[in-house]
């Protein structure tokens, strides 16, 4: 969904089934490893199941703070809009923007990210474009941002060709 506020538009960031998925299966899992010794284990349980959880809701707690939840375009700057800190782009900085074929996101490497837990976030890298940045939600139809440090940020917003449009105004 894309909305408009006095001088900026906002994009919405909606999951794929991939994502989906991965988030489910880890809720699943994380849930069944910390509540498992309180089952299991007769001596030490409960100690075993508040250590495990706080570590593994730890990660988890991270990992939806940093999720990519939607995008401002302003006059001035991108925002990536994320539950504990937005990431901003100075529309100064960027120097090109366009979307991508789908095929170039594929055989991407996590270096230091997030592949799947409430999307996908942090480093990545492939063969076709290098070493970027990734503020997805989605494996496809995504947008490539080049600043003029030659950085390069993946985002996927849902009306991508509205966005590419928008940003490169």
């Amino acid at each position: 969904m894309m909305m408009h506020q006095e001088n900026s538009t906002v994009y919405s960031a909606s999951l794929d089934k991939m994502a989906k998925w991965v988030t489910a299966g880890v809720t699943l899992l994380f849930l069944f490893i910390v509540l498992s010794p309180l089952f299991t284990d007769q001596n030490g349980g409960w100690g075993t199941a508040v250590v495990s959880g706080v570590l593994l809701w730890s990660i988890y707690l991270v990992c939806y703070g940093l999720r990519p939840a939607g995008y401002v375009i302003q006059s001035d700057r991108l925002t990536i809009r994320r539950p504990f800190k937005n990431a901003v782009i100075l529309r100064s900085q960027i120097r090109e923007v366009h979307l991508l074929d789908d095929e170039a996101l594929k055989w991407s490497i996590r270096t230091f990210a997030v592949g799947g837990l409430f999307g996908y976030f942090g480093k990545f890298a492939n063969t076709k474009l290098g070493s970027m940045t990734w503020y997805a939600t989605r494996r496809t139809r995504a947008v490539l941002i080049r600043t003029v440090n030659d950085k390069k940020i993946i985002v996927t917003p849902d009306n991508a060709g509205d966005f590419v449009r928008r940003l490169g105004e």
